[in-house]
């Protein structure tokens, strides 16, 4: 029978580990420093991206070059603005008007801020509310969105514009009468805007429906919510308030 067994001891000379050893090498990946350097893989990683972005570059360097070219005395006799303050003559509510503005001004401002009309209501500056609704030609257009430079030229109408001057005395607009008789207005955000667009209905269609006056506001947003009172209103205005029945919005 053999006697038991017993771990070798590190400092045993008869013992077949060898001393300080480290079978699995992990002193030895510990104390390894880690490489340095470009790697080759890695070089040629850069050169790829390199060589691409170089033809990109060309390329579209090229595309400007025949671009310019093409368009190269298409553009002869066209008037460039700005980008300071120009002078420019608008034809509003009849009258002809000469003001300096910068290519960028917008019809509302125009309108407010360099001739004093005031009547014209900024709401949302965005566009979807269309509080801010003159003619230009006769079609309602938003003018927080339209530039002043494009009306160069139209006939602007503003909500100033509908009344007629008889005397000292103004003579209201069918619509705006109308309005007032009906009360179809309750902050007055929108109201200028809403009357913008019910006479230029009322121009174009002079029998409107409700169906036809419920189409041409539904641009026009009223956060009062008095849209019957308006469809009342704007088919009083046209005359035909006895024909149509009222329904509730």
């Amino acid at each position: 029978m053999s006697g038991p067994k017993f771990p070798p001891q590190a400092n045993d000379p008869f013992s077949s580990v060898p001393q300080n050893s480290d079978p699995a090498g992990t002193d030895q990946a510990r104390e390894q420093p880690a490489a340095k350097g470009i790697t080759r893989r890695g070089f040629l990683k850069g050169a790829g991206v390199a060589a691409a972005g170089t033809a990109l570059l060309e390329g579209a360097q090229v595309f400007t070059r025949e671009a310019a070219a093409a368009t190269r005395g298409k553009h002869d006799g066209v008037k460039e603005f700005g980008p300071g303050a120009v002078p420019v003559t608008l034809h509003v509510n009849g009258k002809e008007h000469t003001l300096q503005i910068e290519p960028r001004t917008t019809l509302a401002d125009a309108l407010r801020v360099h001739l004093g009309m005031t009547g014209t209501k900024v709401v949302c500056d965005r566009g979807p509310c269309s509080g801010c609704t003159v003619l230009m030609d006769d079609m309602p257009v938003n003018s927080c969105m339209t530039l002043a430079m494009d009306a160069i030229g139209r006939r602007v109408t503003t909500i100033e514009g509908l009344s007629k001057n008889t005397g000292n005395q103004d003579e209201l607009h069918p619509v705006q009468a109308a309005f007032v008789k009906h009360d179809a207005m309750q902050c007055g955000f929108c109201t200028p805007g809403m009357v913008m667009t019910c006479s230029a209905l009322l121009k174009k269609n002079p029998n409107p429906t409700e169906d036809d006056v419920r189409q041409a506001t539904a641009g026009n947003l009223c956060r009062c919510g008095t849209y019957p009172r308006i469809f009342a209103a704007t088919l009083e205005a046209a005359g035909v308030s006895g024909k149509e029945s009222i329904r509730n919005a």
